[in-house]
C-alpha cells in the first residue's frame, strides 16, 4: 500500500488506489493484519473521496450563481 497522505492524493488517485485495495482484498490472500491494515486505509480513501465530491459539489453551486440545484448524480456517474 502506498503510504502517502491521504489528504495530498487526487480525487482519480485515491479511488484508484481505493479500487486497487478491493481487489487486492477480494482476492482473499492477504493475511488477517494486512486485511485490517487495508480495510483502514480503505475507509479513510472513501472518506476522502467523499469529501472531494462534497467540496465538487459546492463549486458547481457556486458556479452555477449560488442557485441550491439538486444536481443530478446520475448525469455524473455517466461522464
Amino acid at each position: 500500500m502506498d503510504p502517502t497522505s491521504i489528504a495530498d492524493l487526487k480525487f482519480e488517485t485515491a479511488l484508484a488506489e481505493l479500487e486497487a485495495i478491493v481487489s487486492g482484498m477480494e482476492g482473499g490472500q492477504l493475511e488477517l493484519e494486512a486485511s485490517i491494515a487495508a480495510h483502514q486505509r480503505g475507509m479513510a480513501l472513501i472518506r476522502h473521496c467523499q469529501a472531494q465530491l462534497e467540496r465538487a459539489e459546492e463549486q458547481i453551486r457556486i458556479i452555477e450563481n449560488g442557485e441550491a440545484r439538486e444536481i443530478d448524480r446520475k448525469t455524473l456517474e455517466a461522464q
